[in-house]
């Protein structure tokens, strides 16, 4: 995806003759694409392994519809827009659909919306993304340019790239966009050398915790967090939780009386094994979990075939918690494209303190690695620092 230009473009104006020239006001189309992307972010949480999408239908300067995908399996924005204006009494004959991503024009589980959107009349399709994935990108724009509807693009193609990142990357790559999160003392540190972590952050950002949660398809840990926190690793406050858990346990010792093992929610739970696990404990194990028995790489499990095993089962978006070894395998092996962290006004010193990030680490400056995009946030006393990973 490429960044919004200083205003909409057209596909005649970008070299691609199906594409009709409209004149239109950026200030305008980004009023409507704001609300736009307002409503997709609704459904966070809930559409994977399908995109976040929402529509505004405008006619005469009027909303006459809105529109978001409420789930995988459910009607597209650009439906529920149509099924709003119907229910207002409004026609959307001539009227222009805002659409945070290019219309599908494929029969999945649902018909293709560039059908829908020709059989309605609408007169303009403006849209912020293009399809990313590259067997159909821009083909909606295509198919709805030759029934003589005009279409604008580049209409807040940042912000809704950002939206859906771990779906654009998935969809590309086909493994999770993986974050990597940790809530830390300003000197690094995750908990005591004795294991003592609950808590080093205050309750606002806890809750954007809970949040990223919320938005990941699965969570991340290592065997240690089981030991030492006996964590459930749930997205609290969501009644219906749809997180995938994964362990990494080697030689499978998770107890069998840890949370992830006994809660509601232990069919979501997946420990991770390798050929070294003795074949008594697995067994018992999967007699109240799934198990993955993956092969080694320095052994340890090999990350990159989990992320591939993870794609293939619809897995978009993972969230690293760690620990500190963990995170920094993941790290150190340059499989991560966005980090989490949580800083605390707190120092905790001690050099057998638990670090939030381990592993290998770089031996020469010039291997560190790179952030880009970086922001912060002030939560309460705390500070998160998000960023993109990569040159």
């Amino acid at each position: 995806m490429t960044a919004s230009a200083s205003r909409p473009k057209t596909q005649a104006e970008t070299g691609a003759s199906a594409f009709s020239k409209v004149k239109s006001s950026v200030a305008t189309d980004e009023k409507f694409m704001r609300l736009a992307l307002r409503l997709a972010r609704r459904a966070t949480g809930r559409t994977s392994p399908n995109p976040l999408v929402g529509a505004v239908l405008v006619r005469r300067g009027k909303i006459i519809g809105r529109g978001w995908h409420h789930a995988a399996g459910l009607p597209h924005a650009e439906i529920e827009a149509l099924r709003d204006a119907a229910r207002r009494g409004h026609s959307p004959k001539g009227a222009t659909l805002y659409v945070t991503l290019e219309p599908c024009c494929t029969h999945g589980r649902t018909p293709p919306c560039t059908d829908a959107i020709r059989a309605a009349g609408i007169a303009h399709v403006a849209a912020a993304a293009t399809d990313p994935n590259p067997a159909h990108a821009g083909r909606g724009f295509k198919l709805l340019c030759r029934a003589g509807i005009k279409v604008t693009t580049g209409v807040l193609t940042a912000d809704a790239a950002r939206m859906n990142e771990a779906f654009n990357h998935w969809i590309v790559h086909r493994t999770p966009f993986v974050t990597v999160k940790a809530a830390m003392t300003l000197d690094g540190k995750i908990a005591t050398a004795g294991g003592d972590s609950k808590w080093i952050t205050g309750e606002r950002a806890r809750a954007e915790g809970m949040k990223l949660r919320h938005s990941a398809d699965a969570i991340l840990v290592g065997v240690n967090t089981v030991f030492a926190d006996d964590p459930a690793l749930t997205a609290r406050g969501v009644q219906s939780s749809k997180l995938r858990r994964i362990i990494l346990d080697s030689r499978a010792r998770t107890p069998l009386t840890a949370q992830v093992l006994r809660d509601k929610f232990a069919a979501l739970t997946t420990i991770v094994v390798t050929k070294a696990a003795p074949a008594r404990r697995v067994a018992a194990l999967r007699r109240r979990v799934s198990v993955l028995a993956a092969p080694t790489r320095g052994g340890r499990v090999d990350l990159r075939w989990l992320l591939k095993r993870l794609g293939r089962d619809s897995v978009t978006s993972l969230l690293v918690e760690g620990g500190g070894e963990v995170n920094g395998a993941f790290l150190d092996q340059r499989l991560v494209q966005r980090v989490a962290f949580f800083y605390a006004p707190k120092i905790l010193g001690g050099r057998d303190a638990r670090r939030g990030i381990a592993g290998i680490g770089a031996t020469k400056i010039s291997e560190t690695v790179p952030l880009r995009e970086v922001e912060w946030r002030r939560l309460g006393e705390d500070i998160l620092l998000t960023a993109r990973v990569g040159e």
